[in-house]
């Protein structure tokens, strides 16, 4: 298993997710994904499901 993947929203870079302790650590790559800046996920595919949502508007879990 990876300790770093690229999150891509359709051909936009939404950022990347570094293996911390507890799960995947996001660093947005651009303002559109700051949101998301620092948030821990489970796993890779997490995080970029919350990077789509977020890029198509849908509101996000609490």
């Amino acid at each position: 298993m990876s300790d770093t993947y690229i999150i891509e929203v359709g051909s936009q870079s939404a950022g990347i997710v570094v293996r911390v302790p507890g799960g995947y650590r996001f660093f947005a790559a651009s303002h559109r994904f700051n949101r998301l800046e620092g948030q821990i996920f489970r796993n890779a595919r997490e995080a970029e499901h919350a990077a789509q949502l977020l890029a198509s508007g849908m509101p996000l879990a609490a």
